[in-house]
Parts: C-alpha cells; structure tokens; sequence
C-alpha cells in the first residue's frame, strides 16, 4: 500500500470517482489506499459536492509551506504528555474532525470540538485555540457560540480573567436527548397528518407507520441515554508516563 502524500492524478482519480457516486472505501480501494486517506483529504478540502482536484492540490501545497515555515522556530519541540507520539495525535486529531463533519457539524465547529477532545483538561482558552488552528479570533468564538448553543460547552473566567472553554462530562448525553426530542416531534407531526390525509388510506397508513416507529426510536435514545449517563462520569485511574 503506498505512503506519503496523494499525487495530483490520485486526486484526480478521487474526483472521478465523487463525480460517479461511488463510496469513500471504493474510491480507496482503485488508490490502493487507507479509507480515512480519501475521506480526509475529500472532507478537508470543500466535501463530496465540492470536491476540486486542482484546488485541493494547490491547497495541500500551501498548507504544507505554512507548516514547513513555523516547523524552523521549532513550535513543537514541547514533548507530548504520556508520551504520545505527536504525529499520530495530529493524524487522530483530523480523523475524528473528519467523523464529527460527516456527522453534519460544520467544519471549523469540529475541528475545535477535536481540539477540545484531545487535550487532558479537556479546556482551552480562546487564544490556544487560534494558536492551535492557526484561525482567527472571530472564527473560533463563532464555533464556540454554536457549541455554547448546543450545550456542547461551557465558558468560564479563569485566575487571569481569561475566557476558557470547557467539555462538560454530560455534552453527549444532553446531544442524545435533543435528538429524541427532535425525533418525538416528529412523530407528533407525522401523525397530525393521518388525521389530514385519512387513516387507512395510502398516505395516512404510510405516516401512521413512520410515527410508530420514531416513537419506538425517540423512546429508546431517551432510554438508553439515561441508563448510559453514568458511564460518561466514569475516571479511569490516571496512567503515569512510565506507562506509555
């Protein structure tokens, strides 16, 4: 299986293989390549939609150049806690921006999300996060704003009157109870329009079955969400760098 970075005719070959529908593993398997190379490289350059061979070469290209730039001030000569490997952390750090993205959330809300995921303390202050992502201060409080707005995080004034942001252990549990309640009213309009449409006829039997079964799925989520709150409070025993 090749290494290294993809070639301009490799992301030729993936825009071909958008352009035809096919999937992710398949365009991956014609490049002799990991699955997460592809879905990387198509999510962090416009999507499946927006896809453009020329421009996401020239992309790599620039973002290369900006790394090689600061790589001379060596930045992160600072050795990674537990003593983590700081590529692979860097490579895991995009692949779960990758999954949140295909999950539907914007792409700079993710990669902040990430940011936030992957550190210890699971908090930030604004400036470490446009450190970080090399962003602006706009765009990183705009994705802030929207995980504020979620419940996804919480800020708070640390000792230097500094804005934190920080994961609350419950950012999971609340995002699977919004789910179900978005599903439950669903299921509240589904079944508004059997009573428009008719029950027994095509089209009110059809949205009387989709309401049975969302109310069944919305029941579960809220369910099981509430069985596995617990698990999300767990600490597990702190390992030391020896066991690294």
């Amino acid at each position: 299986m090749p290494g290294g970075r993809l070639t301009q005719q490799e992301r030729q070959q993936i825009a071909r293989g958008l352009a035809d529908g096919l999937a992710y593993a398949e365009i991956a398997r014609r490049l002799d390549r990991p699955t997460s190379t592809v879905t990387r490289e198509v999510m962090r350059n416009g999507g499946p939609t927006a896809y453009r061979a020329d421009l996401a070469h020239r992309a790599t290209g620039h973002r290369a150049q900006r790394r090689r730039q600061p790589a001379a001030q060596e930045p992160d000569a600072t050795p990674q806690p537990y003593g983590r490997d700081a590529e692979a952390v860097r490579a895991f750090e995009e692949v779960l921006t990758t999954v949140m993205m295909q999950s539907g959330m914007p792409r700079m809300t993710a990669r902040v999300l990430a940011c936030l995921y992957i550190t210890d303390d699971g908090s930030l202050t604004a400036a470490e996060l446009v450190e970080h992502l090399q962003v602006s201060p706009a765009t990183v409080s705009k994705s802030i704003a929207f995980l504020d707005g979620q419940g996804m995080v919480r800020r708070e004034r640390d000792e230097r009157r500094r804005e934190r942001y920080f994961l609350d252990d419950d950012i999971w549990y609340r995002s699977m109870m919004v789910s179900a309640q978005t599903t439950a009213q669903l299921v509240d309009t589904t079944r508004q329009g059997v009573g428009v449409l008719g029950a027994g006829t095509p089209a009110g039997t059809r949205l009387e079955n989709t309401a049975r079964f969302l109310d069944f799925i919305s029941e579960t989520i809220a369910r099981a969400a509430e069985q596995g709150r617990q698990v999300l409070r767990t600490k597990p025993g702190k390992p030391s760098d020896a066991d690294a």
